[in-house]
């Protein structure tokens, strides 16, 4: 069983910066794919940014682009979010997800493609 656990949430002040860190308890962690998602309270979790099992090839939401960025450690089993300038909207709970089923595309965007999650890790921002 793969497990998925977040950190480095919190109560920041737009403008700031937040580095999530996802530990990922699996000794095949460089066959996962990798992702984040966010959810805000009323609204469906919704797709932040994905990486490729060797950390390659990322995509991110256009909201986030030029401001977040995905990387991951494959020698120590974890996976980042780093977020810079954020904003009110960027609100949520942040979860990390896992999945090792091939992708054509190099990484996967939707949750359904994803079997392993995280319990999440809150961000707020405050105006």
């Amino acid at each position: 069983q793969v497990q998925l656990v977040e950190s480095g949430g919190g109560l920041v002040q737009a403008g700031d910066s937040l580095r999530l860190s996802c530990a990922v308890s699996t000794y095949y962690f460089s066959s996962y794919y990798m992702g984040w998602f966010r959810q805000a309270p009323g609204k469906e979790r919704e797709f932040v940014a994905a990486i490729s099992r060797s950390g390659g090839s990322t995509d991110s939401v256009g909201s986030v682009k030029g401001r977040f960025t995905i990387s991951r450690d494959n020698a120590k089993n974890m996976v980042y979010l780093q977020m810079n300038s954020l904003k009110p909207e960027d609100t949520a709970v942040y979860y990390c997800a896992a999945d090792r089923k091939y992708s054509g595309s190099g990484y996967k965007t939707r949750p359904s493609e994803y079997d392993y999650w995280g319990q999440g890790t809150q961000v707020t921002v405050s105006s």
